[in-house]
């Protein structure tokens, strides 16, 4: 279950440098979980939205956790290299079988879930100048 409200699913995926990351390991901060993909021209348009509020947020309590629905590894490596982004990534390199997007019911990309300290869903489907307007309310 994804709504408002709602304990966020968790999952365990691995980095690009194979490292097991698990949405639990963020606990005590605010995450947003985003769910993107090198093909996915709406995601790469949103990516500097999401770098922008990176950069305005990373040092008060907030990290981004991306999850790719990519199947190639190398697309997916070049696509973080161009956009620069410089937070934590991960797959499974399932594309749209990836075993996070489906405990999320992901449909659609982009989307993302904006997680509270204690793994709570706060919101849901923040872009552009939203998402900096939300994180104002959250991280003050």
């Amino acid at each position: 279950m994804t709504a408002i409200g709602a304990q966020a699913p968790d999952f365990q995926q691995r980095t690009p440098a194979g490292q097991q990351v698990k949405l639990r390991d963020y606990r005590g901060k605010y995450v947003l979980v985003d769910f993107w993909a090198s093909w996915c021209k709406p995601c790469r348009a949103e990516n500097p939205n999401v770098l922008k509020a990176y950069e305005a947020y990373q040092h008060r309590n907030f990290e981004v956790l991306s999850i790719s629905l990519d199947e190639a590894r190398e697309k997916w490596l070049q696509a973080i290299a161009e956009d620069k982004l410089p937070w934590l990534q991960v797959a499974d390199l399932r594309g749209t079988q990836n075993e996070a997007a489906q405990r999320y019911n992901i449909n659609a990309i982009p989307q993302n879930f904006l997680i509270d300290p204690a793994g709570k869903i706060v919101a849901s489907n923040l872009m552009g100048e939203d998402l900096v307007a939300q994180l104002a309310l959250y991280l003050k």
